[in-house]
């Protein structure tokens, strides 16, 4: 066995050992350390940077680290092997991932705007934002001598008389309390309850404020009526790179704390097929789940719990947003079947599911809900994303978009709907790019160049002051449409203008500077190369060919599409105009597109909120075809003549090849 200690930048560290031969990535993963490595351990993406400061390591030599960074101590983890005492610096650009993925600040208006827009379009689609929690006060009279009813009786009969109903069930972890919070109340107490039906008291006004009157009543919990009763949800997106989270006062709607941070199970790769043949290794189901649970979704509750001085307890229920392979992982349930044909998953929708199953930290009782999938590769995030964006309820023909780890699509209107999901890759979060990242601080998020200097102007995320340490999925839509606006590169992406920014290699592969390391906050200069912008391309033209086949099969084109809906969280939005440019997005009016966001979140807090929209996102996902595009024979004909800036069909954009 030998010692290794991974040093951070903060100046903490933490040993562990490792068997001779054991790769260094893996012993991070074992110690729980954070290394992004998108490609899972394959050498293909360059992430996994370490640099050696003592010690020894067994590594392969590979084309992501220059003989110059390989003389300073600069290593790659998956292809590093441990054969002695090591130690190992992991740099804060290698684990950032973890803990500064951006999200919108919800204080802003323009956040607040957002989930305000949901209900309000919601509310346009007679869907109103109402729940079955409230806060009910009732008061009984001490047991003695003359009275010895028994504490489980005396509050069901309280109850009973007090919102005028006959069937009150109190759970398991409300009986284990019971005697102890009537006595410390002197038997006047306050109920979290979950109302069923509608009784003859509907104008009954609880202690939270809300009708009372129903037909039945579950009891969640029970306080001193001294104490405040704050009923809270949890709302979630999980995506295969990011977590972002809500609390919510569900009484009021408000929304109280937000956090956001990388998936912890990113470490077993970027994208769901890896992590899926990892949850088949001996132990990795549970490895997996202990990633999304204990290692993301527990930290990002006790933070915001923290934030704003409530206990996880106070939160009685959750709605979950994700895609159908994060579904499985949360749940722990095998994932495989949905990648082997015929894909078919362990389940679409659930409703069994309680924090006390999952080991959540919030009120054990609480009830979890998950929006439901659609398909293999269409999951509950797809279907929480088309309820925001209500393109359920329109007459006018809506492509709805999200931008990912992968590509999903629905289309349709009020009378139908069909989704697919393509193959875009991790391109638009950073991953198969040499300078990627994903949008934390020090992401290039949008660029400018100028047509004869050829000089680069950024916005980037972080403070005033942050200097540049790649590009994320915005930022790079821009650099390529840029260069290739410029006359820096071809239609096939490659370079064909010189200038101070362009270089060639001794094999003749030109790249771009868009930073150089001496102002950037990165080991090396910033620059996109071809093979990089090979790979966005093949990302682009995996979405625009999705969109001409799933409207090829419904006997459609591009002109009758009425309204785009971009959705994700790749940047701080995308700039349409040069997305339709390098031939992403189909070439209609920008008018009709809109960007909506994190419409998964928006759609986890809907249904959070709102029993109706519960029961709406459950209607819409029954109502959509799922079409699978491995199947469809013109898809990969698409694909191929996608494969260009902006196509092989120059007429498919006009406004592109008249500029």
């Amino acid at each position: 066995m030998f010692k290794v200690t991974f040093k951070f930048e903060n100046g903490s560290e933490t040993v562990g050992y490792a068997v001779e031969g054991e790769s260094l990535l893996d012993v991070a993963k074992k110690m729980n350390v954070a290394i992004d490595a998108p490609c899972n351990g394959n050498a293909a993406c360059g992430k996994c940077r370490v640099k050696l400061v003592g010690g020894e390591l067994d590594t392969k030599k590979t084309s992501h680290i220059t003989d110059e960074e390989f003389a300073q101590g600069w290593r790659l983890a998956c292809v590093s092997k441990v054969n002695a005492d090591v130690e190992v610096l992991v740099p804060d650009i290698a684990s950032a991932y973890r803990g500064r993925m951006k999200v919108a600040d919800l204080s802003s208006a323009e956040e607040v705007h957002i989930f305000e827009k949901t209900k309000n379009d919601m509310a346009e689609a007679g869907i109103h934002f109402a729940n079955d929690l409230d806060v009910v006060r009732v008061m009984m009279d001490e047991p003695s001598l003359d009275d010895t009813m028994p504490d489980n009786e005396r509050l069901i009969w309280a109850i009973e008389n007090t919102c005028d109903v006959s069937n009150v069930k109190l759970p398991f972890a409300v009986l284990r309390k019971l005697s102890e919070v009537l006595r410390a109340g002197s038997f006047e107490v306050k109920c979290v309850i979950r109302r069923a039906g509608k009784g003859p008291n509907a104008d009954m006004v609880s202690d939270g404020g809300s009708a009372c009157g129903c037909d039945k009543i579950e009891v969640l919990d029970i306080l001193p009526a001294t104490e405040e009763a704050k009923v809270c949800g949890l709302a979630v997106d999980i995506g295969t790179t990011t977590v972002s989270a809500l609390i919510i006062d569900m009484l009021t709607g408000e929304i109280l704390a937000k956090a956001s941070s990388g998936n912890g199970q990113i470490r077993y790769g970027a994208d769901v097929i890896n992590r899926i043949i990892e949850q088949q290794k001996d132990g990795g189901r549970a490895k997996l789940q202990k990633a999304i649970i204990e290692e993301t979704l527990n930290p990002l509750i006790h933070q915001m719990c923290g934030s704003i001085g409530i206990l996880p307890q106070s939160i009685y229920r959750a709605a979950i947003a994700g895609n159908t392979t994060m579904n499985h992982l949360l749940l722990g349930v095998d994932a495989d079947p949905v990648r082997m044909e015929p894909f078919i998953p362990t389940f679409f929708e659930t409703n069994s599911v309680y924090a006390h199953d999952l080991g959540l930290d919030l009120y054990p009782h609480a009830r979890i809900i998950i929006s439901p999938n659609i398909g293999s590769y269409v999951g509950g995030d797809i279907t929480a994303g088309t309820l925001s964006s209500t393109i359920w309820n329109k007459e006018e023909m809506s492509l709805f978009i999200d931008l990912g780890t992968n590509g999903e699509l629905v289309f349709g209107n009020s009378d139908f709907m069909m989704s697919c999901a393509c193959s875009a890759g991790p391109a638009f979060e950073g991953g198969d790019i040499s300078c990627g990242m994903r949008a934390t601080d020090g992401a290039i998020e949008a660029c400018v160049i100028d047509k004869d200097t050829m000089e680069p102007t950024f916005t980037i995320v972080g403070d005033e002051g942050q200097k540049p340490v790649g590009l994320c999925g915005s930022g790079i839509i821009d650099v390529i449409s840029e260069l290739y606006r410029c006359g820096i590169i071809s239609p096939k992406g490659k370079f064909i203008r010189e200038g101070a920014r362009v270089r060639h290699d001794k094999y003749g592969m030109g790249s771009f500077v868009l930073e150089y390391k001496e102002n950037a906050a990165s080991v090396k200069d910033i620059e996109i190369t071809e093979v990089d912008i090979d790979s966005f391309i093949r990302a682009k033209g995996a979405i625009f060919s999705a969109i001409r086949v799933m409207l090829q099969s419904l006997d459609f084109d591009v002109s009758m599409i009425d309204h785009v809906y971009v959705a994700g969280g790749i940047g701080s939005g995308i700039n349409m105009r040069n997305a339709v440019s390098i031939g992403m997005f189909p070439d209609i009016e920008m008018e009709k597109f809109t960007y909506i966001g994190n419409s998964s979140l928006s759609g986890a807090y809907a249904i959070l909120l709102s029993n109706e929209a519960e029961a709406k996102v459950s209607e819409v996902a029954h109502n959509m075809t799922y079409l699978e595009l491995s199947n469809e024979p013109t898809y990969m004909d698409e694909f191929v003549a996608s494969c260009f800036l902006p196509h092989t069909d120059a007429g498919l954009f006009p406004s592109v090849t008249l500029k």
